[in-house]
Formats: structure tokens, C-alpha cells, sequence
């Protein structure tokens, strides 16, 4: 994910608001002559719960990213070593979660932040994220008719993957999006990248 994209916010400007207390009981701003219309701070600043659907698709492709890494090189471990579908799975999983965790650690550590720190944020960021989309991704796999015993080099293995994928990105996108919107997820992330 781009993190760049979610720049700091420089909040200094924002004393003048001191001694506006008692504005409450002599109107609305317009008696004073302030502007009414607040859109002037809109760019400026993301209200409690307000988080953008391009936000939470952005955080859900960049878990979305390491997942796919993660799930293909298992199965293509799992499927040269022949183990059974349940090993090969259970592998895809692990390395899902792993590049999943990779790639926000890349993000975090490239900000300074301590490795320690980081994996932290990349564990708050990251873990509801992957396991929702993994029990989807990992569900449609499972239930497909034929797509668990799909060798690699045919065509119904990856035309499912696909699917897989596809499906766990929609039904995580709104996930992201309430964890965002809660200060949770990879909003804990944005705080490290100015």
C-alpha cells in the first residue's frame, strides 16, 4: 500500500480556536462574521469514523498483496514436496500471514521505527485483516467442486485462486474500513508514514 498517499497533517494553526468557548450562547458564527462552512478544514483532517472506501481498498490490497505471495508460494512448496491438500494449506496459511506481516514491517521499518515497535504495529495492522481474508480465500478453495486436488499448471486451479482472491478483497474491504474508521488496523500503520 501506498502510504505516502496518507500525509501528516500539520495541526499548528489551530490555537486561534483558543477563547472560543462562549461562542455558543451569542450564535452561530455567521453573527461574527466567520465563515460558516467548514469544507476549508475538510482536506485537513479525518472525524472519528469517517474513512474513505479508497482507504480501506488500499489497506485491503496491500494485505491482499502478501496473502497472494504467501498462498501461491505454499502451494507451490506443498505441490513439489507432494504433500496432501490439508499440509499444503496449512503452509499457504503460514506464508500468507508471513508476507502479509512482511510487506507492513517493510513500510514501518522504512519510517525509522524501531523493529520491535514495528512488528507491534504490523500485528495491531495487520492480523484481522489477513485472517478474514484467508478463512474467505482458503473457504472458496475448499468448497470449489475439484479445486483442492487443481494441479498448479492447470487452468481450474488458478481461474479459482483468482475467485478466491477476488471474493476475500470485497468481504475484507468493509472489514478495513470499520477498523480504520475505529483508529484500529492499518490505521495504526498511517502514524509512521509522514
Amino acid at each position: 500500500m501506498q502510504h505516502e498517499a496518507h500525509a501528516h497533517h500539520d495541526h499548528t494553526g489551530h490555537e486561534g480556536h483558543a477563547g472560543h468557548e462562549g461562542h455558543a450562547e451569542h450564535g452561530s458564527h455567521a453573527d461574527h462574521g466567520a465563515p460558516t462552512d467548514h469544507s476549508a478544514h475538510a482536506g485537513h483532517h479525518h472525524a472519528p469514523g469517517t474513512v474513505s472506501w479508497s482507504m480501506a481498498a488500499k489497506a485491503t490490497l496491500h494485505c491482499l498483496t502478501g496473502c497472494a505471495i504467501g498462498e501461491i508460494l505454499g502451494m507451490i512448496i506443498g505441490t513439489a514436496l507432494g504433500w496432501g491438500n490439508l499440509s499444503t494449506m496449512i503452509l499457504a496459511i503460514i506464508l500468507a500471514f508471513f508476507f502479509g506481516y512482511a510487506l507492513t514491517l517493510r513500510g514501518i521499518l522504512s519510517a525509522g521505527v524501531d523493529f520491535r515497535t514495528a512488528f507491534k504495529v504490523a500485528l495491531a495492522a495487520d492480523t484481522l485483516s489477513i485472517a478474514v481474508m484467508e478463512l474467505i480465500d482458503n473457504g472458496v478453495i475448499a468448497l470449489w467442486p475439484g479445486a483442492m486436488d487443481a494441479h498448479l499448471d492447470e487452468p481450474l486451479f488458478w481461474i479459482v485462486l483468482a475467485i478466491a482472491l477476488a471474493a476475500a478483497f470485497v468481504i475484507t474491504t468493509p472489514v478495513n474500513k470499520w477498523m480504520i474508521g475505529r483508529g484500529k488496523g492499518h490505521a495504526v500503520v498511517h502514524q509512521y508514514h509522514h
